[in-house]
């Protein structure tokens, strides 16, 4: 009897809850449209059926900024409350769901689940007059915020704390996202170290590819503000590619540099060495560390003074007290010295202003040229001791017929000394001083003639008679580089009965 009774609650309460589940199906498939409540006063409303937006009211949609007949998803509408209730799930509650404003706690937002929709409601204190004059002042600075931002021409955008997506961008962002081909509201193209960054650091990063053609540089402001990071961005590809020219042309100064013979050491405004050359390290010895490790202008010839790289002055404090005025004179480009050192090796050094206040120096081995020099001069005050050994009177002329050299038999026979003088002596002047000195002869003309000619010449002579009384063989013979040679012999005395013509003899 009790197993009957208990199988017929069974079957009545199994018949009862499959009668409520039909019932329950059947109201979901009657159930009318979900509608918008009653309008209230500063009250947004919206409503979601399967995730999309099918009412809201105008408030609503004024927020939203979307008009009636849009369609909008959760993920929209999520994205554009956050900023004002905080984050928001990814998907539309199954329970009920309240929050209030981040920055005004008296305004709330509800998410009310219902059957087959979700019921949005936002609701905030009545505003009095003052209130809504004061948004109506906001929405117009905000209007001409909104315009200047637009165009300005750096990129600006805003990100949260963590992650590159950027949640708000101006119109210069947008343009370089698009040359670079990526979304601007995709991940940031600019790469910022968020983990090491600080607050009003700048970075410098550079956004394409330089294969493509399209890469750009910028440095980038970061700002730390309440709800995230707000980035500036500045181009600076005219200061990128000044400064590549600038290493590249110094690359190339260095290159020259490196196979000049002339050793060179520079210093900056501080009297600290900046750039040296090898061809320094070999003429003064100086170690390569000791120039690498950028010295002073002091230490730098103290280290000279102590490889005896240069001459030891008489008293090398005092030299040291005047270092001044040689940096003076090599900023005013007036430095040059002769360094004759004890090893023999001569030094010439000149000292140079460089821009933005430094000092350069150039070393340069001359003993090859003093030795040259010296051996000339040698050569020829042994040739000019042999030629006034000679009794032959000589003088040699230039292409241009200017003395360039005589002996002291000319200066004895012609009384002059034309080196004495400070103007040059032309063969117009010698011819006519000669001239004075001897008896009319028809050479000076031809004489002249010859010295100044640049075809070929031949050697010649003649026989002069000076007013005294004496005879002078004088000879004319072209000599190397257009030079022309005149000698003077003096003949000897020839007794009277040869002078008288054969002729004239009885």
């Amino acid at each position: 009897m009790l197993l009957a009774i208990t199988t017929g609650i069974g079957a009545g309460a199994a018949a009862l809850l499959g009668a409520f589940l039909i019932f329950r199906a059947h109201l979901r498939q009657t159930a009318p449209r979900p509608t918008l409540r009653k309008p209230v006063t500063d009250r947004a409303e919206i409503l979601f059926s399967e995730g999309k937006l099918i009412d809201s009211s105008e408030a609503a949609r004024r927020l939203l900024g979307c008009t009636a007949n849009e369609s909008l998803d959760w993920s929209y509408v999520s994205e554009t409350l956050s900023p004002l209730f905080g984050p928001l799930p990814d998907t539309l509650p199954e329970q009920p769901l309240a929050l209030g404003a981040l920055n005004d706690p008296q305004a709330k937002l509800s998410i009310l689940p219902e059957i087959g929709s979700h019921r949005l409601l936002i609701d905030a204190p009545p505003m009095d007059v003052a209130e809504r004059l004061q948004i109506r002042l906001n929405e117009s600075e905000l209007d001409r915020l909104r315009t200047i931002m637009a165009l300005v021409p750096c990129p600006i955008w805003h990100t949260q704390r963590t992650g590159s997506r950027p949640t708000w961008y101006n119109t210069a962002y947008e343009d370089i996202c698009s040359r670079v081909g990526v979304q601007p509201e995709g991940p940031s193209p600019f790469d910022i170290p968020f983990a090491r960054i600080e607050n009003g650091q700048s970075i410098r990063t550079s956004v394409g590819s330089r294969e493509a053609g399209n890469q750009y540089w910028y440095e980038i402001l970061s700002h730390q503000i309440d709800d995230g990071w707000l980035h500036f961005a500045s181009s600076i590809d005219a200061v990128i590619s000044s400064e590549i020219a600038q290493r590249n042309f110094l690359q190339t100064l260095t290159r020259i540099f490196a196979h000049l013979p002339i050793g060179l050491v520079v210093f900056d405004k501080d009297r600290r060495l900046v750039l040296f050359n090898p061809a320094l390290i070999d003429l003064t010895s100086l170690p390569a560390e000791f120039l690498s490790g950028r010295p002073n202008l002091l230490s730098f010839f103290d280290m000279l003074r102590e490889k005896r790289m240069m001459p030891e002055p008489k008293n090398y404090q005092n030299w040291r007290d005047k270092l001044s005025e040689v940096i003076a004179a090599a900023s005013s480009d007036h430095y040059v010295e002769t360094w004759n050192l004890s090893s023999g090796v001569t030094y010439k050094i000149t000292g140079r202003p460089h821009p933005d206040g430094g000092i350069a120096f150039l070393f340069e081995d001359i003993s090859a040229e003093i030795s040259l020099t010296r051996r000339f001069r040698q050569e020829i005050e042994i040739t000019q001791a042999v030629l006034d050994c000679l009794d032959d009177g000589v003088a040699v002329f230039s292409q241009l017929g200017v003395l360039t050299f005589c002996n002291e038999s000319y200066r004895e026979l012609w009384r002059s000394d034309p080196e004495s003088g400070l103007k040059d002596v032309s063969i117009s002047d010698a011819t006519l001083a000669w001239q004075s000195a001897c008896r009319p002869s028809p050479i000076w003309g031809d004489l002249r003639d010859f010295v100044v000619t640049l075809r070929d010449r031949a050697a010649w002579d003649a026989e002069l008679e000076l007013k005294g009384g004496k005879h002078v063989l004088c000879r004319v013979e072209p000599v190397a580089g257009g030079s022309t040679l005149v000698r003077f012999s003096v003949l000897a005395e020839v007794p009277l009965e040869l002078r008288i013509p054969q002729e004239a003899r009885v």
